[in-house]
């Protein structure tokens, strides 16, 4: 029955004409945060919220978003600016209403892509055959660039970082390099494996004051995930907590991100498809300067 509902939802959406893409690159200052199994579970959420949700990855195989649903990413999407395979060939779907995209190697060229290579990278973007509402980026740290371009170019910079002092500062570091490197001002702040909702509050309240006086950037509260075994078996079973342990105090925590991502404030800029935000995405990677932020 909650499938059904699921796919009313989604036809009823798409019969009246959908709504903008929303574009959120989740990134982090150090590994073991938790990003990429965030990133999937987030992923599953929206899409039981009947949206069209893809997540591109750019991580490499084995420790890549497929895997964390026991799936094999065995291609890539340079396969397909490449001409040597179609988008749907490259397209993971553990679920309905998710689809994967891995991107590893084509992220690291997105700069040096030739017109035609940009050209088949968009053509290839825009014949999707469903529509998709959500884009999830699951960012990697070892970008050439120093950053993603994904998280310039996307609506919202999502830095996941967990309770332990490590990651905090690591997160403001990045925040810090980002901003000053690529005058990104705005970012979001996720707060995963956490013991209580205030603690991620005044972990997030230290680290938003911080970077308000300093000048660095404004920094929105995106919520919080809790330490929760629930996750930590499910993820070691490849299933997502939403459908190993739906009733657990980390599947409502994600479900509760993924209700309030739909409502995060977009600017005025922030619309078209999935086609406008790929060709803005190569306009801004070829300006990209990978000695920028090691400065």
């Amino acid at each position: 029955m909650a499938d059904f509902r699921v796919d009313q939802a989604a036809g009823l959406r798409r019969l009246m004409g959908g709504g903008q893409l929303q574009v959120a690159t989740f990134v982090a200052g150090c590994e073991g945060v938790g990003r990429s199994v965030a990133v999937a579970n987030l992923g599953v959420a929206l899409a039981r919220l009947g949206k069209e949700v893809m997540i591109i990855d750019e991580h490499a195989s084995r420790d890549d978003i497929a895997a964390r649903f026991g799936m094999l990413s065995r291609f890539d999407l340079l396969n397909v600016v490449q001409r040597e395979l179609s988008l749907t060939q490259v397209l993971l779907q553990p679920l309905s209403g998710l689809r994967i995209l891995p991107a590893a190697n084509a992220v690291r060229k997105l700069g040096r892509l030739s017109l035609g290579q940009q050209q088949t990278l968009l053509d290839a973007m825009s014949g999707l055959e469903r529509p998709v509402d959500v884009i999830l980026v699951d960012a990697s740290m070892a970008h050439p660039a120093g950053f993603s371009p994904f998280g310039l170019a996307a609506q919202d910079a999502v830095v996941v970082l967990s309770g332990s002092s490590a990651s905090i500062t690591e997160a403001y570091s990045l925040i810090k390099k980002v901003s000053h490197a690529f005058s990104r001002k705005q970012f979001r702040i996720l707060v995963n494996k956490v013991r209580s909702h205030a603690d991620a509050r005044s972990i997030y309240e230290n680290i938003a004051q911080v970077a308000a006086q300093r000048g660095v950037a404004r920094l929105d509260y995106a919520g919080a995930i809790p330490l929760d075994d629930a996750l930590r078996q499910s993820a070691h079973r490849c299933r997502s907590v939403l459908m190993q342990a739906p009733d657990s105090a980390a599947a409502a925590a994600f479900r509760d991100v993924a209700s309030d991502m739909l409502y995060w404030q977009r600017g005025e800029n922030d619309s078209g498809g999935v086609e406008q935000f790929m060709q803005q995405l190569l306009n801004l990677s070829q300006r990209l300067n990978p000695k920028i932020i090691r400065a």
